[in-house]
């Protein structure tokens, strides 16, 4: 069994690994990668090949737990800032070492299923309630939310704050990564493929109340053409075509201004191979009044 201390430093490892990663544009971890993990010589599974919680032998208290698209147990989303998972009936020792989280407020990771065996990664994540007649835990799912203790108790204006804090937060992983595999982590402009520079944007904002998050209101753009699009600098009709301001196709101001953009004016976009993915026409419309006026 490790100390307490080394126990810890591991964890800062595994979260800065994590951290490396999408900062340079992986958005998604295989289950492959993730169960042959190493920290130097050290092999550390992140995750349990045939359940959906992780213990390491030589950690007092759990690593990860695990939603699969395609999983069997009846661990659901409660809100948007928290996720109630269930006790496990057949193993006690996985249940003993997540109420050893939650008594010592070990920083968990929350791998989300997205697809067959592909996950996103919400991190430091904490288990912040233990029912043992219901036999169910409460997981916060953003680390300043663990201070206000069982979210059953919290007021309901503290409750609606809670939930507004953390649900743009929430879905951005997973929204970034279907996007990205819906394009085939390319631009949809520019066709750049550089996915360290590429954005899952959406149509609609996530802060308006028709802002979903689903890859219908999502397009991956590079990062220049994402910020035109935001400050309606460039629009896209409903029939997929980019229009540039008309103020902007005028203007002289090299070549990044001439290349990046006004030669993108009249493009068709580049779509995802799959119609179901496609861009939502009327939520194109919509932005494309915007821009028009």
């Amino acid at each position: 069994m490790y100390s307490p201390e080394i126990e810890q430093d591991l964890r800062v490892a595994i979260f800065r690994w994590l951290d490396d990663r999408q900062l340079c544009g992986q958005c998604e971890f295989t289950r492959d990668e993730l169960f042959n993990f190493y920290i130097g010589d050290i092999r550390l599974p992140l995750i349990d090949r045939g359940r959906g919680i992780r213990n390491p032998v030589d950690f007092e208290s759990t690593l990860s737990i695990m939603t699969s698209v395609d999983s069997p147990y009846s661990d659901e989303l409660d809100t948007a800032a928290f996720v109630k998972y269930d006790y496990r009936t057949a193993e006690r020792s996985d249940n003993t070492k997540l109420k050893k989280a939650f008594q010592v407020q070990a920083p968990l990771i929350y791998f989300e299923g997205i697809r067959t065996s592909v996950y996103v990664a919400h991190y430091p994540v904490y288990v912040v309630a233990d029912d043992p007649i219901k036999r169910v835990f409460t997981i916060t799912m953003d680390e300043s939310l663990r201070f206000f203790g069982d979210p059953a108790t919290l007021p309901p204006d503290q409750r609606a704050y809670a939930e507004r804090t953390v649900k743009a937060r929430l879905h951005q992983p997973a929204f970034r990564a279907k996007v990205m595999h819906a394009y085939a982590n390319t631009c949809a402009i520019c066709s750049l493929k550089h996915v360290e520079l590429l954005d899952a944007a959406h149509i609609i904002p996530d802060a308006d109340q028709d802002g979903f998050a689903n890859v219908t209101n999502g397009l991956s753009l590079c990062k220049i053409h994402h910020a035109a699009y935001d400050r309606n600098l460039l629009g896209i009709t409903p029939t997929y075509v980019v229009r540039i301001n008309n103020a902007l196709l005028d203007e002289v101001d090299g070549p990044m201004l001439r290349y990046g953009l006004q030669d993108m004016h009249g493009r068709t976009l580049t779509l995802p191979r799959r119609r179901v993915d496609r861009p939502a026409p009327d939520a194109l419309a919509r932005r494309y009044e915007e821009f028009a006026a």
